[in-house]
């Protein structure tokens, strides 16, 4: 610690009314500052450095997290995945209807959305014939490959 750092300090204490002030650095280095209580005269601020090892650390193993399971009724639905990097458009253009909404059912080969990349729109069709239960994507949001886009239930 410089002595500038420690001149602020002693101010600081100087003119608080806290006693003893201690400042302790990750390396190991600690400042203490502490008025002396002396009696008929006016307290005065002194430090002192201390420079001491760092605490020994000490690590404890730790028991492996519990991964947790999917609740039982999303593991019976089926993720539609974004076959590229791009952007999800649900409709083919901004004032139009659409392709699919969470709620309809859906059949086999029918488009879902729109990933444009690189100026190319590419149509993402439904791989089952099912509900859709979750649209996972905003529009005009970017995608990454294989991020999950529509949840189904094919049932």
């Amino acid at each position: 610690m410089r002595a500038n750092h420690i001149k602020e300090l002693v101010a600081i204490v100087e003119k608080s009314n806290i006693d003893e002030l201690e400042v302790t650095k990750w390396w190991g280095h600690k400042v203490r500052i502490r008025k002396n209580s002396c009696t008929g005269e006016k307290s005065r601020a002194e430090y002192v450095e201390v420079s001491a090892a760092p605490a020994p650390v000490v690590v404890e193993p730790v028991a492996p997290l519990a991964v947790e399971k999917p609740p039982a009724e999303t593991v019976k639905y089926t993720e539609i995945k974004a076959p590229m990097v791009g952007t999800f458009y649900r409709s083919p253009s901004p004032d139009a209807e659409p392709f699919a909404t969470e709620g309809e059912i859906v059949s086999k080969g029918q488009t879902l959305c729109i990933i444009e990349a690189m100026k190319l729109m590419n149509e993402l069709e439904a791989d089952v014939s099912g509900r859709i239960v979750k649209i996972l994507v905003n529009n005009a949001q970017p995608v990454e490959y294989n991020q999950p886009l529509f949840l189904i239930d094919p049932s």
